[in-house]
């Protein structure tokens, strides 16, 4: 009925020979669109990871908001800069007002990405009833604030700025 001819790569039945494997352009194509493919889920993963971090900072000027507005609630101004303006990560924000010691902040949070970018978070009090909270944001968009630089060279401008009410 059939006959089976095992040749390298190939079965012949009967009259029709039937190839076994890919051909070189079949491989090329395949492995094109795959690349393609990573690379496109490789950078929207990226912009994904951008915009969690923008996210996080945005939330940690929310919560040291928060404190300064508890600070002043108590002490009836905000706390004095540090003058570089940048807050200190890890520390705790605490006064003494009305002779009893009170913590805002236990730690003061720092950039998402830590020690890898030297980002920072400043704070500058503009008068006892004004303060500014500056950070850079990886999405941002490139506008200058004027809160100066962001980072701990000094090379990175602020582009987003959260003020008292």
């Amino acid at each position: 009925m059939f006959k089976y001819l095992n040749t390298k790569n190939s079965i012949k039945i009967s009259n029709f020979k039937f190839q076994i494997g890919f051909t070189l352009i079949e491989l090329m194509v395949a492995i094109t669109i795959v690349g393609i493919l990573v690379a496109l889920s490789t950078s929207a993963f990226l912009g994904a990871k951008r915009s969690a971090r923008d996210a996080e900072r945005k939330a940690d000027l929310e919560d040291i908001r928060s404190a300064l507005e508890i600070y002043r609630s108590d002490c009836g101004l905000y706390p004095p800069d540090t003058g570089a303006g940048a807050l200190v990560p890890g520390a705790a924000l605490t006064a003494t007002c009305a002779g009893a010691v009170n913590t805002y902040m236990s730690l003061v949070p720092q950039d998402p990405l830590k020690d890898q970018s030297g980002y920072v978070y400043k704070y500058t009090r503009l008068t006892s009833s004004t303060y500014r909270l500056c950070a850079y944001l990886e999405n941002g968009s490139g506008v200058v604030i004027a809160c100066g630089k962001c980072d701990e060279s000094n090379a990175v401008d602020c582009n987003y700025s959260a003020v008292n009410p």
